[in-house]
């Protein structure tokens, strides 16, 4: 898929810069396509090199956490409410812990660990599927919560942010908070009507009561400073970041751990990490400049934002759809049209922010689907795709609505 959405840039790029140079009066813009490939590969550059620092220190400190149980004690704290979810999973299948573990690493943006849990809770789902190549209800629900990607601290964006400038990088935590979690709760409402889901046990109303009322609280608190929206916002999550190491290292210290030699070894993962960055983001910054600077992709914004104007609406959120459109195929896509966002608009400008809010409100639906189904052969998908499609689209939605209201 990112094969192809790479080409189909460079081609449309190229086809039109060369149209508009022959027959559309502009030779010059052959030079500023060419210019627009130098400059972009500059900046993936040296935005993946001041990754470096950020990812070392945040990876460490993660991986620390890790060590200290507290991936473990989330586990444990999610477990009532995933029994009840998936009542095909015997209690006490190894199952259980590997989606509860999986559930736990997302939440705590541990990406890194994420991954492998989520492909060997996969296989363990499957190993009670009766029938192999066609999903289960659990598999299914599995993916679903993957795909709408509840992360309390979106911690890859506050470090873009950052390293582009922003006046400060957290400003956008509730925001993305409240559309990651708009988009968790439609797929799930999307599987549970689907599969018949009782959502109306008492476990399961007490779970998504209590977080519906802490999500509530946060966003009433915020809006209690209709002027300081945006600086409640930023205060909350530098609170709760500060709050998280000083939650990491407390644990380690009463666990006894060797917690700078485990911040050693998290933050090696995190230098080679940053590094490994370098080449995709390179490449995908170079096709999105070639198509900017060949007044394509200026084009087809143009023409959809004269459409939503002509309905009386605004369409400064117009800036954002690229991201929008890519992020369910392409994550490396979708974080350079992100960042190319924020240098074309600015890093604090309403696009640059709704960018990064459509970013961190979902994850690669396509690329999630394509690796956990394929890591266990299933080939019927059933009703996948469309429930973690109505999660992106409330994701989307509840992005644009929370950054009118945040940053308006």
């Amino acid at each position: 898929m990112l094969n192809a959405i790479w080409i189909g840039f460079l081609l449309v790029a190229l086809a039109s810069g060369f149209w508009e140079a022959t027959f559309g009066g502009r030779p010059a813009v052959l030079g500023e396509m060419t210019r627009a490939s130098f400059e972009m590969a500059k900046t993936g550059f040296e935005i993946s090199l001041g990754l470096t620092g950020v990812m070392t220190l945040w990876l460490g400190l993660l991986r620390i956490g890790e060590h200290a149980g507290l991936v473990s004690a989330l586990t444990r704290l999610l477990a009532p409410l995933f029994a009840r979810l998936m009542p095909e999973v015997p209690r006490g299948h190894p199952a259980q812990g590997a989606v509860t573990m999986n559930m736990a690493a997302n939440v705590l943006g541990l990406d890194n660990a994420a991954t492998p849990l989520g492909l060997q809770a996969m296989r363990e789902l499957q190993s009670l599927n009766p029938q192999p190549q066609r999903a289960s209800d659990a598999q299914i629900l599995f993916l679903v919560i993957n795909a709408s990607s509840v992360t309390l601290f979106p911690l890859a964006v506050f470090t873009y942010r950052a390293q582009l400038g922003a006046a400060d990088p957290t400003d956008v935590f509730l925001p993305i908070l409240i559309a990651t979690g708009c988009s968790t709760l439609a797929g799930l409402i999307a599987c549970a009507c689907w599969q018949r889901l009782a959502l109306w046990q008492p476990v399961v109303l007490a779970y998504l009561g209590g977080i519906g009322l802490l999500l509530a609280a946060l966003v009433a608190w915020v809006a209690g400073a209709p002027a300081g929206m945006a600086e409640r916002s930023a205060l909350l999550a530098n609170g709760a970041l500060l709050a998280l190491i000083g939650a990491f290292v407390a644990a380690a210290a009463w666990r006894r751990l060797d917690a700078f030699s485990v911040f050693i070894e998290g933050a090696q993962e995190g230098f080679t990490t940053a590094v490994k960055i370098i080449p995709y983001l390179v490449a995908m910054l170079v096709a999105i400049g070639l198509l900017r600077a060949s007044g394509v992709l200026g084009l087809v914004l143009d023409a959809l934002r004269a459409l939503v104007g002509g309905f009386g609406f605004d369409a400064r959120w117009v800036d954002a759809v690229p991201v929008m459109l890519l992020k369910p195929l392409s994550g490396s896509g979708a974080r350079g049209m992100m960042i190319e966002t924020m240098q074309a608009h600015g890093v604090d400008s309403f696009a640059g922010r709704l960018a990064c809010i459509v970013q961190g409100s979902t994850e690669t639906t396509f690329y999630v689907l394509a690796v956990y189904f394929g890591s266990v052969g299933v080939r019927i998908t059933r009703h996948a795709l469309a429930c973690a499609l109505i999660a992106d689209a409330a994701g989307f939605f509840a992005a644009v609505t929370v950054a009118y209201a945040f940053f308006g």
